[in-house]
């Protein structure tokens, strides 16, 4: 994206800074066109002309991101917040720090999730290359991370001693990620998604398929299958989900994929 703009003072370096003012940029980030060279008044009274220099600012598409994502914590009422950028091969990553920055998290991370949305569609709004993208707040993302896999494991662990089965809220793909691979280290569990779309969740229950089963004190019981808890039913081979992540997000790629325009 570029942006342009005109400014006018009595010498070029003036208008320079005017211009880049107007920008909001800079003046490291500019480029120059020299519009009107300044001319002195005859006689200090007569004639006369200012200088006009126009600043072009060619804005990379993370910056028009970052640029999208601060005036968006704007318009929600959060003042002070401040967006930090750390850009890799092929992502990057927003942190937003300040006192009233939580606000921003919502409920299971639901309103942070929209913001990452919105962003990532700006910031591959191109034909070039694309960015996986990430918002983080206070360390949101890794406290949650930790969370879904001991969840994951939990329910996991007694799905394989009890042949219990949980099921668990509707989340995203990156989520339902996490607790598939958490589930996977668990011998005797196994996991499948249900539901489409936005009711997409994570199930978790006995692997029958397993060659170790356990019973209800945790020992090794080769019978196991054959002693299952009667409250739980399997569902037929045919209709069962893969245990592995079953969408293209769940095989490592981001948690929005590229968006064409």
């Amino acid at each position: 994206m570029i942006r342009e703009a005109i400014g006018v003072a009595e010498t070029i370096e003036l208008a320079k800074a005017e211009a880049c003012k107007a920008l909001g940029v800079d003046e490291s980030q500019a480029e120059y066109e020299v519009l009107q060279l300044p001319e002195k008044k005859v006689l200090g009274l007569f004639g006369g002309k200012e200088a006009k220099v126009k600043a072009i600012f060619k804005e990379t598409p993370l910056q028009a991101a970052q640029e999208y994502l601060e005036n968006l914590i704007k318009a929600m009422g959060i003042e002070g917040a401040e967006v930090n950028m750390e850009c890799g091969e092929d992502n990057v990553s927003f942190v937003v720090s300040g006192d009233d920055a939580s606000a921003l998290i919502g409920r299971r991370g639901e309103t942070l999730d929209a913001l990452q949305y919105l962003v990532s569609l700006v910031a591959n709004h191109n034909d070039g290359e694309y960015y996986r993208v990430s918002i983080d707040i206070g360390g949101y993302r890794e406290k949650r991370r930790e969370t879904l896999v001991a969840l994951g494991k939990k329910h996991a662990i007694l799905a394989a001693k009890k042949g219990y089965r949980h099921s668990f809220e509707p989340m995203n793909p990156y989520e339902r990620r996490i607790i598939h691979t958490a589930v996977q280290e668990v011998e005797g569990a196994t996991s499948w998604s249900e539901g489409e779309n936005f009711r997409r969740h994570v199930v978790i229950g006995p692997d029958q398929n397993s060659r170790r089963n356990f019973g209800r004190k945790g020992h090794r019981n080769d019978r196991g299958n054959q002693r299952r808890n009667t409250s739980f039913h399997s569902e037929p081979a045919e209709k069962r989900e893969p245990k592995a992540v079953d969408d293209l997000s769940e095989k490592g790629v981001s948690l929005y994929g590229k968006v064409e325009f």
